[in-house]
Formats: structure tokens, C-alpha cells, sequence
């Protein structure tokens, strides 16, 4: 019959009640986790690494005028035959800026870009987000109201099964939900 149900246990289904109570719990933390992990991202890309970059810049550009400032002063010096050292120095020092200076773009690239690339993704958390707060709750809900229409069938069979609950069924089917609006 199509409006037969087979339930074996109502408390199984209360079991899964309070697991999908915790589910909720679980996924709400887990997304509001992520959703601070893209806040400090975004903050630390534009409050930290932009600073830190822009001044490693300044910096490591003083410390190749310095090594070029070393490098003339020895070539013009009549005690130094061969700077090689302050040569050194110097390829040194630009490789160091060029590298501040990669670091520097990558950031601005990930400042401009963050909010567009973030945004797919974050309107897809808030699909999940609204699936959490309010049909997971209906959910529940649901769960509640057919353990009470099941309990109170069950204490219509009261003294026929023994028990407060629906009689063990031995056949291994399929399940279909009870038709609780009807």
C-alpha cells in the first residue's frame, strides 16, 4: 500500500533527531569559522602584508644604493684592484628588491581581486548558511511532530504489542514516510 509505513523504531528516529540537532550545530560553526577566516584573510592582505611590502620595498632599494654607493667608491679607490666583493653586493641587493618588489605586486593583485574572487564563493556559503538556519529547523520540527503522530499510534496498540513502541518488524524493505498531513 502506498500509504503504509513501516517504521521499526521510534526511537531510531528519534536518534536521528538528535543527531540532525547537532548537525546543525556542527555546520553552523564550521561556517561561521570560514566566514571569519575570509574576514582575516581580506584584513591581513590590506592591514599587514600591504605595509610590510611597500616598506621592504623602501628598504631593500636603500640597501641597493648603499651596495652601488660601495661599489663606486671602491672602483674609484686606489687601494681596491677588483671589487668583487661590493659587486657581489650588489646583485645581491637587487635580486633582494626584485623579489620585495614581486611580493609587493602580488599583494596588490590579491587586494583588488579578493572581494571578486571571494564572491562566488561566499554566496554559496550563504545558500548553505540559509540551509542550516531554516530548513534544517523545519526539519526538526517535522521529525517532532511524526514521533508524536507515531508515539500516539503506538499507544493505540498499546497492550496488542507489549510496549510503548511500534512493534519490531522482520522484513528488511524500503521505508516510506508516514502520510502525517493526512
Amino acid at each position: 500500500m502506498a500509504d503504509e509505513a513501516k517504521v521499526r523504531s521510534i526511537d531510531e528516529l528519534d536518534a536521528f533527531r538528535a543527531k540532525l540537532i547537532l548537525f546543525q550545530g556542527k555546520a553552523r560553526k564550521a561556517i561561521d569559522q570560514a566566514s571569519e577566516e575570509v574576514r582575516r584573510t581580506r584584513l591581513w592582505i590590506q592591514s599587514d602584508r600591504m605595509p610590510y611590502w611597500e616598506a621592504q620595498v623602501k628598504r631593500r632599494l636603500r640597501l641597493l644604493e648603499q651596495a652601488q654607493q660601495e661599489l663606486l667608491s671602491a672602483r674609484m679607490s686606489e687601494f681596491i684592484d677588483n671589487p668583487v666583493v661590493q659587486q657581489q653586493n650588489v646583485r645581491k641587493a637587487k635580486a633582494s628588491l626584485e623579489e620585495a618588489e614581486e611580493k609587493l605586486r602580488a599583494v596588490k593583485h590579491w587586494s583588488r581581486t579578493f572581494e571578486t574572487t571571494i564572491q562566488p564563493l561566499s554566496k554559496k556559503l550563504e545558500g548553505v548558511t540559509g540551509f542550516i538556519d531554516f530548513e534544517i529547523p523545519q526539519a526538526i520540527q517535522h521529525m517532532v511532530q511524526i514521533i508524536r503522530t507515531l508515539d500516539a499510534y503506538a499507544e493505540r496498540l498499546g497492550p496488542q504489542t507489549g510496549g510503548d513502541r511500534l512493534p519490531e518488524e522482520t522484513s528488511d524493505t524500503a521505508t516510506e514516510p508516514p502520510n502525517v498531513g493526512s
